[in-house]
């Protein structure tokens, strides 16, 4: 019987999670009640032995509950290790043959870019960084593009904790050219790295969506300047709109609430 109503309140806890990490912008108690049809007192017990192990928040001001810091480093262990990953790499690996140059598969990692997974390109100048690394969120096509699609309060409160350090002549450091880069690229869809982040070095992104306005991952090429320019990368836009299609199919369908 124990056993049994411990498996019953850990649902429920997962349940409450759920629920939470489905708004960007984080939730009240009133929506998670509503979505998970337990009693108020229910759901305020439960949200506050998540927040007691640091699995939510709340919100200082205005109360409202997030994901916290463990649940986040738990998605992305699942995201690099799960059982799409040979999936996911296989599908990679032929995007960078088809392109013949190196691909990553990126994610937001609060103030920062994770790779999730990567592979190298065969020319002998490429830079070398493993899955796991983490790089600048407004100095990269993958940190642009997936700052952009956020809900613009998540979005701004983002911006507000970056330390927009300077890596090149050319990475954005003002705040307001920084969000006038960031509409271009919600607009587009496509996030562009103008050797922001590394002298020489560009780079394009894509994103992997989950619904129609859930962006998950982003799906990115580099290149050194003399092999290839931006508008050159730009001809690559399609195959990596169609790894990012694939990609997505490997975390399964998600429908927006």
């Amino acid at each position: 019987m124990e056993s049994n109503q411990s498996n019953a309140a850990a649902v429920r806890a997962f349940r409450v999670l759920e629920v939470v990490a489905r708004h960007a912008d984080g939730c009240n108690l009133a929506t998670i009640v509503d979505t998970v049809g337990l009693p108020k007192q229910t759901v305020h017990r439960i949200v506050g032995q998540l927040q007691f192990s640091g699995l939510v928040i709340r919100e200082p001001g205005s109360r409202r509950i997030q994901i916290g810091a463990r649940v986040e480093q738990f998605a992305m262990a699942s995201l690099m290790n799960g059982p799409g990953r040979t999936q996911r790499h296989a599908i990679l690996s032929s995007l960078v043959d088809a392109i013949g140059e190196t691909c990553n598969l990126a994610a937001l990692a609060g103030t920062e870019i994770v790779y999730l997974d990567r592979v190298e390109t065969h020319w002998p100048l490429r830079l070398m960084l493993s899955p796991g690394s983490h790089v600048p969120l407004h100095a990269t096509a993958s940190g642009k593009l997936l700052l952009s699609l956020l809900p613009k309060p998540q979005r701004d409160r983002l911006i507000d904790q970056l330390p927009l350090r300077s890596f090149t002549e050319r990475t954005i450091v003002q705040r307001e050219v920084l969000e006038h880069e960031l509409e271009e690229t919600r607009k587009r869809r496509i996030g562009i790295n103008r050797a922001e982040h590394l002298r020489g070095m560009f780079g394009l992104a894509v994103p992997v969506m989950l619904g129609p306005r859930r962006a998950c991952a982003a799906v990115a090429v580099q290149a050194p300047e003399g092999r290839a320019t931006v508008d050159e990368l730009m001809g690559h836009v399609p195959r990596l709109r169609e790894a990012a299609e694939r990609i997505a199919a490997t975390f399964g369908a998600i429908e927006d609430e």
